[in-house]
């Protein structure tokens, strides 16, 4: 499984069709990336497992999101006001 996920980021070009969000805007996709990619680093590492699956959504919201998006959530997590479940 390690492998297939290496081979899926090493393709990777841009963040692939995803069913959940077919119209245009993809405002949703970018935040349903950003907090999977923060559970997904908190579940691993809570169980002292390699989170480089993580990397995955991480790639896809840093295409689909603007980067002031990213700097403010960023942000607001350090500060512990960030308004998702993490």
């Amino acid at each position: 499984m390690a492998e297939d996920i290496q081979t899926k980021l090493e393709h990777y070009r841009t963040a692939p069709f995803d069913a959940r969000f077919p119209n245009q805007n993809q405002t949703r996709n970018c935040w349903s990336n950003y907090l999977d990619f923060h559970r997904c680093q908190k579940a691993l590492e809570a169980k002292g497992v390699d989170t480089a699956p993580c990397d995955w959504y991480q790639r896809v919201y840093k295409s689909i999101c603007p980067l002031s998006w990213v700097q403010k959530w960023d942000d607001q997590r350090g500060e512990g006001t960030f308004p998702g479940k993490v």
